[in-house]
């Protein structure tokens, strides 16, 4: 993509309401747009980050047998009343309306009711299941403390998967190889080493639950970790009936600051029998199906990203999630020749690749790169063309430049 074709333009300053490094860095980067508090627009660049966290979400959810679905987002108020989740004394995130014609509807804040409502036209025997179905929807949650940038909002995109199972064992087989799966994908993205799998509250959804906690001072979560022995306790949950269960005691716990980027419940039979999902056993008997819930905020793990990875001069992407793989900087004044033949030679290799050929100072590019933070980035000008080399560098704190060949480049990147 040429950079001159790009709407978007990098901020000196972010809005003065904004006090985390997530929304500071990608308003001024340009990727994502404040409409109001805890509501944001993702634009160009932005999207595609959003897009290659969602690629590599959707990889491990196919490897565990999911299947992607679109569900609504309006509601039906007779679904969450059969499982009292309706009132907001036990729900207080709700966002509401009523239709002209006098019916309340609900704007999706979760799924499990629609989703098990509908699987009733579709599993009714013991063959029918397992089923596991996801899907990447705007979720909508009347927050009240929307101010920690995109990792809180109250219009965010969420990865929702739903397991239907005949009985406990199969239910527990999946529940596990789904926190393996989110490990996966915490590693793929560049948290794996500052995330936890931590045992929590299940708030409005069930009494306990696992989170994917990962450190950061942004985070709005306390935790309690033991790194040696891979545990770790939310706050709320924190009791010495638990520490003698996990085998642990406080001295050994490390406590620290977290942002919650996925959550895991299990349901057991309960929703499912309130809203009347059953199938028939091997013997013609009803039995009531389990139910497990799978949540990642991908526009959340966005910004527990940046808080992550960034410097005094702007972001530092993975290259996993990066908006593009190359930044590539033609300083040359007259004639842009060879660097519209190195782009276009870069882009038939398959090198997916912003081109700053903007008319504006070097230095501006250059606090533009920083600010933006594509990992790998090439500058042309008249010393690489004299030279027939390319000045190649890093977006890391270094920047450490060498010159290397065309050929050198493709490797790294690839």
């Amino acid at each position: 993509m040429r950079q001159r074709h790009l709407f978007t333009r990098t901020q000196k300053q972010a809005p003065r309401d904004e006090v985390t490094k997530n929304a500071e860095l990608l308003i001024r980067a340009g990727f994502i747009y404040k409409e109001m508090a805890g509501v944001y627009a993702y634009l160009p660049l932005g999207l595609r980050v959003i897009e290659k966290i969602k690629q590599i979400i959707r990889d491990e959810m196919n490897a565990l047998g999911g299947q992607e679905i679109t569900m609504t987002s309006m509601q039906r108020k007779d679904l969450w009343q059969k499982t009292d989740r309706w009132d907001d004394d036990v729900v207080d995130i709700w966002f509401k309306s009523t239709l002209k014609n006098g019916t309340d509807v609900g704007l999706a804040w979760s799924h499990e009711e629609p989703i098990t409502d509908m699987m009733k036209s579709f599993i009714h025997s013991y063959k029918d299941v397992p089923v596991f179905v996801y899907q990447f929807q705007t979720k909508l949650r009347n927050e009240l403390r929307a101010k920690s940038g995109i990792l809180r909002g109250r219009e965010f995109i969420m990865k929702d998967m739903y397991s239907y199972t005949a009985n406990e064992q199969e239910h527990e087989s999946f529940y596990n190889k789904t926190k393996e799966a989110y490990m996966n994908v915490f590693n793929r993205v560049g948290l794996g080493g500052n995330t936890f799998i931590t045992f929590a509250s299940g708030g409005a959804f069930t009494e306990f639950s696992h989170e994917f906690q990962t450190i950061t001072d942004a985070g709005e979560d306390t935790i309690y970790i033991n790194r040696e022995k891979n545990i770790a306790i939310n706050e709320e949950v924190l009791s010495d009936t638990m520490l003698a269960d996990l085998g642990v005691s406080r001295d050994e716990l490390e406590k620290v600051k977290t942002a919650e980027v996925g959550n895991i419940f299990n349901f057991g039979t309960a929703k499912c029998q309130q809203l009347g999902l059953t199938i028939t056993d091997e013997r013609g008997e009803m039995i009531p199906v389990h139910l497990g819930s799978y949540g990642i905020g991908i526009t959340r793990l966005m910004g527990t990203i940046v808080e992550l990875f960034h410097d005094a001069d702007g972001i530092m992407w993975p290259e996993s999630v990066a908006p593009f793989q190359l930044h590539l900087i033609s300083l040359l004044q007259d004639s842009t020749d060879h660097a519209e033949e190195l782009y276009k030679r870069l882009v038939d290799a398959g090198v997916d690749v912003l081109y700053d050929d903007r008319d504006i100072r070097p230095g501006e590019k250059f606090k533009d790169a920083d600010l933006i933070g594509i990992p790998h980035r090439v500058v042309v000008s008249e010393k690489t063309v004299e030279t027939e080399k390319l000045e190649y560098s890093h977006r890391t704190a270094t920047r450490e430049k060498s010159m290397i060949s065309f050929e050198q480049l493709t490797q790294r990147i690839q």
